[in-house]
């Protein structure tokens, strides 16, 4: 951070709220708040906005991954206050394994800037998506338009890929379905469509499933329907996207209840024609995740939130006496990496922010309580993702361009202990040059080799070899074009810590990317933070109308409206 700008003071130095990191729960709630009319300040140590939502080109994602794993944080300058006492800050990395590979480079540099890398992907958004309803409530959908995900697949190890009938109609078509198969699955459809309209009445009598049922796990209530394997499994893993292989209960760390099953497949069900554009339930931002976060700030900006990027935290800043942490909460505000000291008694902070050991032993027992979010994170881990990313030439599915492909548990390799997630987006997202594809693949893992090896096993079924150049254009001539796999330019694999949101006293930390395919979880904690700081306070109160109206849709782009 040697390269920081010669930023003037901020003026004002005291606020409502401080926010460092513009993930999409921190870039949420600084909406929110600004909305309410509090002040704002939101900082980041990046040159860009995002954080670990962030869209990156080639160049910056790779030296995102590997700089903040080797670069602290500057040391504070020395103060001359005396009426509080500061705390040093460790910036620690949430990556670690990072492995990048360039197979191409000529043709990668030549197209580094085309590129809109996510660094938590695999990542879509359902149509139904709680994070689709703020962006409405917000006015956030003013800043970002979506495409659909064209097609879902279920993979195994052959190399197959089988369609995931996600509607009656879909159900009908697909061919690899027995007759049998149809009538089972159109059958358990209509029971949960069945249910969830008469949830909404007030005579229990008339609801489908039963309460012993509804508290039963799911993958028993799916026996018990009759539905076979290769059903069941497509149930599980590619519409409720569990994780977690529930025939297992030995390994199984999440075994769904019916109610929760129904919830998700609800989820779905509701995804599907939500908006008249949108093929299916699944849509994907233009230009990359990143967009999401940047959408909520634009509105946090339009209501008065102060952005200042390229500006680390160094130091937070405590009440020395104890009455003082009694009625504050103990928080003053922090440091910034410039020197000048910023005030506030609320802060959020970003999952890599931590206090330093040596620092944390030398406060009062009162002062560590009020830094408890903090110290250690390592005691929040809440497990590892293992995540990769391809540049591709061609498609995983002759025909599409953006799909989203599920390999459920042990479906690649016996002792595969989770489902494997992998999304394919296309130049028709302004996320790669055209001919291209990126591939997004992620699992949850109990260790970097394991994440790893799970991601690896998923590459080699869906990616063929290196070809040498000279030799590229007769591998094409000599296989047929609709069973050649596509070769990698270009490759990325990481584990990220999963780290989840700390809510404290007037000090909270945000949460990390999480392991799920969507923003649920991070929106809830979005709401949980807004909650501490603002109260009962309804959400975006204000935000009743469209300060601009969205454009006629344009290239099959799908504008979410009230």
């Amino acid at each position: 951070m040697s390269d920081l700008p010669p930023y003037p003071p901020l003026d004002p130095s005291t606020y409502d709220l401080i926010i460092v990191g513009t993930g999409v729960s921190e870039s949420v709630l600084s909406a929110a708040a600004s909305s309410s009319g509090s002040s704002v300040l939101h900082l980041d140590p990046n040159p860009f906005y995002g954080s670990h939502f962030a869209s990156l080109s080639l160049p910056d994602l790779t030296s995102f991954l590997h700089s903040i794993s080797v670069s602290p944080l500057p040391p504070p300058p020395p103060s001359n206050a005396h009426d509080f006492l500061s705390v040093d800050l460790v910036h620690r990395s949430l990556y670690s394994s990072v492995e990048i590979s360039s197979f191409e480079p000529e043709i990668l540099e030549e197209h580094s800037r085309s590129f809109n890398v996510d660094l938590c992907g695999p990542r879509v958004i359902f149509c139904a998506d709680e994070s689709i309803n703020l962006m409405l409530k917000s006015g956030a959908n003013n800043y970002v338009e979506f495409k659909s995900i064209d097609a879902s697949f279920v993979g195994d190890s052959s190399g197959e890929l089988r369609n995931v009938p996600d509607s009656r109609a879909a159900i009908f078509k697909d061919k690899s379905l027995a007759l049998l198969e149809k009538n089972q699955l159109m059958k358990f459809f209509k029971l949960v469509q069945a249910h969830l309209a008469s949830s909404t009445e007030s005579d229990e009598a008339t609801v489908p499933i039963s309460e012993q049922d509804m508290e039963s796990p799911f993958v028993d209530f799916l026996a018990k329907m009759r539905l076979p394997p290769k059903i069941k499994s497509i149930i599980l893993y590619a519409i409720a996207m569990l994780d977690y292989d529930q025939d297992n209960t030995e390994t199984c760390r999440h075994l769904l209840r019916t109610k929760e099953g129904i919830d998700r497949l609800a989820l779905y069900i509701t995804s599907m024609g939500r908006f008249s554009n949108a093929l299916g339930a699944l849509i994907y931002p233009i230009y990359g995740q990143g967009e999401l976060a940047q959408a909520f700030c634009r509105r946090a900006a339009v209501k008065g939130c102060i952005y200042v990027l390229r500006m680390p935290i160094t130091a937070l800043l405590l009440d020395k006496a104890s009455e003082s942490i009694v009625e504050t909460g103990g928080c003053k505000g922090v440091r910034l990496a410039s020197g000048q000291e910023i005030f506030s008694q609320k802060l959020i902070l970003d999952p890599c922010i931590t206090v330093g050991l040596e620092s944390f032993a030398s406060l009062t027992d009162q002062q560590r309580e009020t830094l408890r979010v903090l110290v250690p994170k390592a005691m929040s881990s809440k497990g590892k993702v293992a995540r990769g990313i391809c540049i591709i030439r061609g498609s995983v599915k002759a025909g599409v361009s953006n799909a989203l492909v599920v390999y459920p548990p042990k479906s690649l390799f016996p002792e595969q202990p989770t489902a494997i997630r992998v999304l394919q987006l296309g130049s028709g997202l302004a996320v790669c040059p055209p001919g291209m594809h990126v591939l997004y693949l992620s699992t949850l893992c109990d260790n970097d080799d394991q994440g790893k090896t799970a991601l690896l096993s998923a590459m080699s079924i869906l990616i063929g070899p290196q070809v040498p150049e000279k030799l590229q254009s007769d591998s094409v001539i000599e296989n047929d074009s609709a069973e050649a796999k596509p070769v990698v330019l270009w490759r990325a694999l990481y584990v990220q810590e999963l780290v989840k949101g700390e809510f404290g006293g007037n000090i909270s930390s945000a949460s990390s990317p999480d392991g799920n395919l969507n923003y649920n979880e991070l929106v809830e904690s979005a709401l949980r933070l807004y909650e501490q700081f603002m109260g009962s306070e309804e959400l975006f109160k204000e935000e009743t109308s469209r300060e601009n109206t969205a454009e006629e849709e344009n290239d099959g782009a799908v504008e979410i409206e009230d």
